[in-house]
């Protein structure tokens, strides 16, 4: 027998936190409420979650601050963060603390359920199939150096950084393909498993930041390469080292 997915909603009112946990659950999910960062770690102390749908907007720490705090703690588990209407760098800041996708109140909660199933399915697909080819691994790439393990890059001139969770991942789907151009919708269904909206710019963000820890000259670019009316391409060959 299947177990189901169990899913964190973390929300600070507790209107949307009983109707999410309702619906997930109708939906054949196992799902949890906790009303703020204190009582998300305290769920994440006794059960095994599988997806922490988190709200930004809310009293004592916030999301975007829990968000980042897990990903420091290496915790591994995929983040769906709850933004306000149109704040644009909410989102932006969610995904570079480590945040997996975003979705803006008030939603639907169809939309809801297929942005957590599809998060769910990627990470099932970076388990077997990324984590197989790159756990464990440092890769060499136009004198640059990727530790899969730890998302540290280090680069030319010996600076050692690391990266974030949704950079890591950008990464990872580059060096898995070399020299092959891959378009922004692609790219953005390969690393966060979700398909881009309208006016979509997460690529070309997230893109801009890998630039600026890799490029030797951010300015021009060399490594990542953009190809115009075809996306981004990893413009070097890679070496797995042994």
């Amino acid at each position: 027998m299947t177990v189901p997915p169990h899913i964190l909603v973390v929300d600070d009112h507790a209107e949307i936190r009983h109707s999410v946990t309702r619906y997930l659950e109708k939906n054949g999910m196992q799902a949890t409420a906790a009303g703020n960062a204190n009582d998300m770690d305290d769920q994440l102390g006794r059960a095994s979650i599988d997806l922490i749908v988190l709200d930004i907007m809310m009293p004592g720490e916030d999301g975007l601050s829990a968000c980042a705090r897990l990903r420091r703690e290496k915790c591994t588990i995929p983040i769906l963060m709850l933004t306000a209407l149109g704040e644009d760098n909410e989102r932006i800041t969610g995904l570079d603390t480590g945040a997996d996708d975003y979705l803006a109140k008030p939603f639907n909660p169809r939309e809801l359920l297929a942005r957590i199933n599809a998060i769910l399915r990627r990470a099932s697909s970076a388990t077997s199939l990324h984590g197989g080819a790159l756990a464990g691994k440092r890769v060499n790439f136009a004198g640059v150096t990727f530790d899969h393990d730890t998302s540290q890059v280090i680069r030319e001139d010996g600076a050692t950084i690391t990266l974030t969770t949704a950079e890591a991942r950008l990464l990872s789907v580059f060096l898995e393909r070399p020299r092959a151009v891959i378009s922004r919708d692609e790219l953005l269904e390969l690393s966060a498993g979700r398909v881009a909206g309208p006016l979509d710019r997460t690529i070309d963000n997230q893109v801009s930041r890998l630039r600026r820890k890799i490029e030797p000259d951010v300015l021009r670019p060399r490594i990542i390469s953009t190809v115009r009316n075809g996306g981004y391409c990893l413009n070097c060959d890679v070496e797995f080292e042994a």
